[in-house]
């Protein structure tokens, strides 16, 4: 008779493929559960319900007027301007003026002032703000910048004060001010431990013996500065005065600046001065179209064409930024440019479908400026009357989500005043609203984390509250 062993080795590979199961089957249950969420949703929808037709119908008008208006002319050359902070911004002169170790005033002055010079909304400062924290800027500093970029707008101070009245134009810049250091030092405090440590890893930066000179880089970036701001120069009230001329003079001025960009390119970058003349060609002649061909036949038949999108511009500076990419990206050129367009595509492939994403859910909820979504205008106008803190917190909270572009919040809280809306509440969404919105946090959260944007987004709203609150007690 054969002995039977007492014990029998179960081979490893049976008992790794036995212990993995469980495992397999909880990520096949989630899967499942997933799918049946995703088919109870559409199984569920309400279609033929007019309120929630108009809301889909505001999700996708809001997303178009936000591409039509806003990705080419603000975001496109925002991300060419972050890409290039993170390759031609020295990293000593982050860490010299933002980084953890600068001192606080000199840090938070200089991020909390930012904003003069840019006409920029709460999603297009949004790739400037990643630019600067990953170069090492401090949380104070950086969070400090993020806050001022749209909220401390010269044009738009200018323009509440001429519309709603000196007293909130007033206030809103002080309060702009007052919140971007408030805000960037408490944040600073909260994570000062974290930002010693960040300031302990950066300790040894190497100096930058072959950075460029700075008069060069400050032409560099006065010319990338210079399209950001002139393309996007709004039309002012007054039909005469040096903001109408401007105005009338924008894409001549934003063309100097693409010229002075091209001449850098070519004397600095090593691109070669066939390709920049290629481009420059091909935008003049697609300008010459646009002007004598395609506005004049088909100018009432193009989307937009009757908010007085200026496509006669649009359309070769579409021709420019193609051009741009491709002269950075391929053929013969510096390291320097091939790295700036590489930073570049790397901050529009993670922020770009977030805020696409966040201005359709935006627009589902909350409509266009002067459309309803799924929330009725009617709750928003008599929860925003009077000068109760209920009432400053509730616009705050509305203003914090809602996608405000940049200037258009003026003529929104008009039509809020004018329907009973208190001045302490147009206060409170005057300075929650254009510095967030929900686009903006989901970038802001892919950037510095979750905790972070809670914070963040909770002193802007607390704050703004009671801004508004004091505010309206005396006005």
């Amino acid at each position: 008779m054969t002995d039977i062993p007492a014990t029998t080795d179960i081979p490893s590979s049976t008992c790794s493929t036995a212990c993995s199961q469980p495992t397999v089957w909880r990520q096949e249950w989630k899967k499942l559960l997933g799918g049946l969420i995703v088919l109870g949703v559409f199984f569920a929808l309400p279609l033929g319900w007019q309120r929630f037709d108009q809301s889909l119908h505001e999700a996708l008008a809001l997303t178009k007027w936000y591409a039509q208006e806003h990705v080419l002319l603000c975001l496109v050359p925002a991300f060419f301007i972050a890409g290039a902070i993170g390759v031609f911004i020295s990293q000593n002169a982050v860490m010299k003026y933002l980084g953890p170790k600068a001192p606080k005033p000199l840090a938070l002055s200089v991020a909390s002032v930012s904003g003069t010079i840019l006409a920029v909304c709460s999603c297009t400062v949004l790739p400037l703000f990643a630019g600067i924290w990953r170069m090492g800027a401090g949380l104070g500093a950086a969070v400090a910048f993020l806050y001022s970029g749209p909220a401390i707008n010269v044009l738009a101070i200018v323009l509440t004060g001429a519309v709603l009245g000196p007293s909130l134009g007033i206030a809103r810049a002080v309060g702009a001010v007052s919140f971007s250091l408030v805000i960037g030092t408490v944040m600073h405090l909260i994570y000062r431990k974290e930002e010693a440590a960040r300031a302990a890893e950066m300790m040894d930066v190497p100096d930058d013996d072959d950075a460029r000179p700075l008069w060069q880089t400050s032409l560099y970036f006065a010319s990338l500065i210079g399209i950001l701001v002139f393309a996007n120069w709004g039309k002012p009230q007054q039909p005469h005065g040096l903001w109408q001329l401007i105005w009338q003079s924008k894409w001549i001025i934003t063309s100097g600046f693409g010229v002075m960009l091209a001449a850098i390119m070519v004397a600095w970058f090593e691109v070669r001065w066939w390709k920049v003349v290629a481009v420059g060609l091909a935008t003049v002649v697609t300008w010459l179209i646009s002007v004598n061909w395609l506005i004049p036949i088909y100018g009432s038949y193009l989307p937009g064409y009757e908010h007085g999108l200026p496509y006669a511009a649009m359309i070769p500076f579409t021709v420019a930024t193609i051009g741009l990419s491709i002269v950075l990206s391929v053929g013969h050129r510096s390291e320097e440019a091939n790295a700036w367009f590489d930073q570049s595509w790397g901050f529009a492939k993670q922020i770009t479908p977030l805020l696409l994403y966040g201005v359709l859910i935006a627009g589902f909820l909350l409509g266009r400026p002067g459309e309803e979504g799924m929330i009725p205008g009617e709750w928003v106008a008599s929860l925003v009357g009077g000068n109760s803190l209920q009432a400053n917190f509730f616009s705050s909270v509305v203003g914090a989500f809602m996608y405000f572009a940049t200037l258009t919040e003026v003529p929104i809280l008009q039509g809020l005043i004018g329907s009973g809306m208190g001045k302490g509440p147009a206060l409170a969404m005057l300075l929650a609203g254009p510095a967030l919105s929900l686009p903006n946090m989901l970038v802001i959260r892919s950037v510095m984390g979750t905790q972070k944007t809670i914070v963040f987004v909770s002193l802007v709203v607390v704050m703004s509250t009671f801004a508004g609150w004091f505010y309206g007690m005396y006005f």
